[in-house]
């Protein structure tokens, strides 16, 4: 039995394990040598995308799977990265159902913040700049990256702050 320490982030009080921590356990125990991990879109154009992430054993036996989908308009980064985002979350979800890194969620912190960012945006998108700012410290704080978190408020919330409003975030980011 491995004694690998997960990295884990912290979204509201819980714990997540990100997808490369999945990844970097999965490639470095003897358990898993000669495993692959494949993937494949289901379905991509310019503005979506489905992927399927396959890992099968030595023997080509598939052990788990895991899908994904991402929206190109659903977040600043998936702008230009929603396939790249699309193929680690199906990375992802497909080593947590081998049971990988899911001591409290198979959600990886990756997709738990992206919901969280798309529930902000669905819920506040006329929000008045106050409820932003309560938001964004909160979310500051309670975020194990801290300048990971800062750059997503202000990738989609800068256009409606101050720079005084931005300096005051940047004193939570250490």
């Amino acid at each position: 039995m491995s004694k690998y320490k997960f990295k884990t982030t912290n979204i509201r009080g819980k714990q997540y394990v990100e997808v490369n921590e999945r990844i970097k356990f999965f490639r470095q125990e003897d358990e898993y040598k000669n495993w692959t991990i494949s993937t494949e879109f289901t379905a991509l154009d310019s503005e979506m995308c489905v992927c399927k992430c396959i890992i099968a054993d030595p023997n080509q036996r598939v052990i788990a799977t895991g899908h994904a989908h991402e929206e190109r308009s659903s977040s600043h980064i998936n702008k230009t990265s929603y396939v790249e985002n699309c193929e680690t979350s199906a990375i992802g979800r497909a080593l947590a159902m081998m049971g990988i890194g899911i001591d409290t969620s198979i959600a990886s912190a990756n997709e738990v913040n992206d919901a969280i960012a798309k529930q902000s945006s669905d819920s506040s998108s006329s929000a008045p700049v106050d409820n932003i700012m309560d938001k964004a410290v909160g979310y500051i704080k309670t975020s194990t990256d801290k300048r990971k978190a800062f750059d997503s408020v202000v990738a989609k919330y800068g256009e409606q702050l101050t720079e005084k409003q931005v300096a005051g975030l940047k004193k939570f980011v250490r």
